[in-house]
């Protein structure tokens, strides 16, 4: 079957083409087929909700729960699960299937892992595209997962519409969502194995940190709540307040905003993925062997092969 036949049958709202199509742009390497580039014309229709946290967070079990919910709103939903990539073996563990035990077997959540395939930070570009394609097949909401390594939390706001910062009890975390980095990002914070010994403690020193924190500009109070996502405890609250917030971003106007700021931001980096794509390869980099191993001046060698590229454009 071509291309072309797969989008058709996308179109009809077949699952076994939408997963095909999110492998064949996952493997593109950023060359995304002509066949396939009138589908992101169509996205804007889903709530797109960030999940990040450090590891052993409970987020996908978070996350399971969370579709569970929402299907019994007869809300569809997909879910991409990014795990950081080994730099060493290359591999990721991407077990979000096992853990999502309630979602895993539901027609109308559509579940995939993909790994960060060396991306700086915590999201791989083709996570975006992946939300995209999964925005224009129809899915209500769409949720990014991501283990919140360094950048990866900044990643995850620049997606979603909501980002959702998962936290334990232990491990200093109260401490650490005092970050200004957390602090900037979060729209919601949860502190998840609340049965645990310290939650309360914890859960007040991220509500101090917060009111230490000046007022957002548009006006929405970050709460903290507490769940025990292996017993479903809390989780209707969570999403009752992401109700909440999406009502309040769409009243003042900010979700527009933040969905043209992501706009701008994947067009950049579209364009930036194009460019390198023509600008270098392992070709190219091969042919500098001689600069290299002369110790020649960086600087100088990088403006020839912008030069080259210049003149062949």
């Amino acid at each position: 079957m071509n291309l072309s036949e797969w989008v058709e049958r996308f179109n009809g709202g077949d699952v076994r083409a939408l997963s095909r199509i999110i492998s064949r742009v996952e493997n593109s390497n950023g060359l995304i087929p002509a066949e396939l580039k009138p589908i992101f014309s169509r996205t804007g229709g889903a709530y797109r909700i960030g999940v990040t946290g450090p590891p052993g967070a409970g987020k996908s079990t978070l996350v399971d729960w969370l579709c569970s919910l929402y299907r019994q709103q007869n809300l569809t939903v997909g879910v991409i699960a990014v795990d950081p990539t080994s730099p060493f073996s290359g591999g990721a563990l991407l077990g979000d299937r096992i853990r999502m035990t309630r979602a895993g077997i539901d027609p109308g959540v559509f579940i995939r892992s993909m790994a960060t395939r060396g991306t700086l930070g915590g999201l791989a570009e083709s996570a975006m595209d992946a939300a995209d394609i999964l925005d224009a097949f129809g899915k209500d909401i769409v949720i990014l997962e991501t283990v919140g390594v360094g950048q990866s939390e900044l990643d995850v706001a620049r997606a979603a519409d909501t980002t959702v910062v998962v936290l334990v009890p232990e491990s200093g975390d109260g401490v650490q969502a005092m970050k200004a980095g957390l602090m900037e990002i979060s729209d919601i914070f949860v502190l998840n194995k609340a049965d645990r010994p310290m939650a309360e403690r914890a859960a007040l020193e991220i509500e101090g940190a917060l009111e230490l924190k000046q007022t957002r500009a548009d006006g929405w109070k970050i709460p903290v709540l507490m769940t025990v996502a292996n017993k479903g405890e809390g989780l209707p609250a969570l999403v009752d307040t992401l109700k909440m917030h999406f009502d309040a971003m769409k009243n003042s106007g900010s979700l527009e905003e933040k969905r043209k700021d992501r706009r701008r931001e994947r067009i950049r980096k579209v364009v930036e993925r194009e460019l390198r794509r023509r600008l270098w390869s392992e070709e190219r980099f091969a042919m500098l062997t001689e600069e290299i191993e002369n110790g020649d001046n960086p600087f100088e060698i990088a403006a020839d092969i912008i030069g080259d590229f210049e003149g062949k454009e």
